[in-house]
């Protein structure tokens, strides 16, 4: 765990997220990429444009403005003794996310995160949502208090299906890096019951994918996927639960809907999600 990406437009949201990332990166010794995306009119950040010789001092007053947040932010004491990275990019959040994230082989991505309710979920698609469904590495939303946050126990939640064993395994390397104890957890649902029979022959076909005869997974029946993962990560006092998320597109997503963004919405723990591949 030796980069950590942290997107920001310094509001309260994003500084909890950025010392849940200091905390991680002393323990680490690992170094922060703080990146805030300037989302400006073409015209003022590309010289080929008409226009530019007018706008020019613009696009400057909002560079300035954004070093005084980043020398602002660099003076707080939770980021003594840590590498940290300022970083401006002029792109639509998403695609400066995804961009840096790659230029810069990061290991980890820390958000904050509101939530959303109703049809508001429906139809505002937050920057986070999107990070969640497609980022290629481990994504962790934040939404409580940095002060309560500790990362000691991990839930990773499976359908055991094969196609998620990458992102089991994933999820195991990230515990183990971090020196978190995970726990797996199937909930079995009404709508979904499965036997007892079924179960262990499904497990028994994941033990062997990711060749682990030690494999150890807890069974948990509710009446959907969401509450059993949050009923469970209550009862245990889970620091942080995780799941694996498809980058599904299109009517593909909107009839199969997304686990993960779910849990990003409504789960009050922090919640990693480690892509499906």
């Amino acid at each position: 765990m030796k980069k950590i990406l942290v997107p920001t437009d310094f509001s309260p949201l994003a500084e909890n997220a950025l010392k849940i990332a200091a905390n991680i990166a002393k323990k680490h010794n690992a170094e922060i990429f703080l990146l805030h995306l300037l989302d400006l009119p073409l015209d003022l950040i590309d010289p080929t444009q008409a226009n530019t010789s007018n706008d020019l001092p613009e696009s400057i007053f909002f560079m300035k403005l954004a070093h005084q947040k980043f020398t602002a932010a660099m003076k707080k004491d939770y980021l003594k003794g840590i590498k940290v990275h300022e970083t401006v990019e002029f792109n639509e959040a998403f695609d400066g996310i995804m961009k840096v994230s790659k230029k810069h082989d990061c290991d980890l991505i820390i958000m904050g995160s509101h939530g959303a309710e109703g049809l508001k979920e429906v139809f505002v698609g937050s920057n986070t949502e999107k990070v969640v469904r497609y980022s290629e590495i481990p994504v962790l939303v934040i939404k409580n208090k940095a002060e309560d946050f500790k990362a000691e126990h991990l839930i990773f939640a499976t359908n055991l299906a094969l196609e998620t064993v990458g992102s089991y395994q994933n999820a195991l390397k990230f515990s183990k890096k971090m020196g978190v104890k995970m726990k797996t957890v199937f909930i079995n649902t009404v709508g979904k019951f499965r036997t007892s029979d079924h179960i262990d022959g499904q497990i028994d076909k994941f033990k062997e994918a990711i060749d682990d005869e030690h494999f150890d997974i807890i069974v948990r029946n509710d009446k959907n996927t969401e509450d059993g993962i949050l009923n469970y990560a209550e009862k245990i006092n889970a620091d942080m639960i995780g799941i694996g998320t498809h980058g599904r597109k299109g009517i593909s997503r909107l009839l199969n809907g997304s686990l993960s963004e779910h849990l990003v919405n409504h789960a009050k723990r922090p919640v990693i999600t480690f892509k499906i591949k």
